[in-house]
């Protein structure tokens, strides 16, 4: 195996492993968005029950304070993972740049290849 076909695996395994990089935060952002949303209506029902709204009143329901910190933690986490998301994007962008360089190199050299061995034949 030539030194740019293993320049193109490992290329290829980059650009794999960035691609699941990218799938994993976006279902870590969808399940804690999905998360969020159920907290919020657990939210909305305590308050109900309880007919207090008010978050400063001092008969709030504690399970709608937890709640609301808890939502208010994932909503920061997604905000994270956002940033992480970008990070991840931009490095993956690089990965298939560098794909895509090395497959040039490949069909480049494999042409030659062909060339020399049509000259040596005839």
């Amino acid at each position: 195996m030539s030194k740019r076909e293993n320049l193109l695996r490992l290329a290829r395994f980059k650009v794999a492993e960035k691609r699941r990089q990218v799938d994993q935060l976006q279902l870590m952002m969808a399940e804690f968005e999905r998360m969020a949303t159920e907290l919020d209506v657990q939210i909305n029902n305590e308050e109900k029950r309880s007919g207090i709204t008010d978050t400063t009143h001092f008969a709030y329901p504690t399970f709608a304070k937890a709640a609301r910190a808890r939502r208010d933690n994932l909503v920061n986490s997604v905000g994270d993972l956002r940033i992480q998301m970008n990070a991840a994007r931009i490095s993956l962008e690089e990965a298939e740049a560098e794909l895509s360089n090395a497959e040039k190199l490949e069909q480049r050299d494999s042409g030659a290849e062909v060339e020399r061995r049509g000259s040596a034949v005839a």
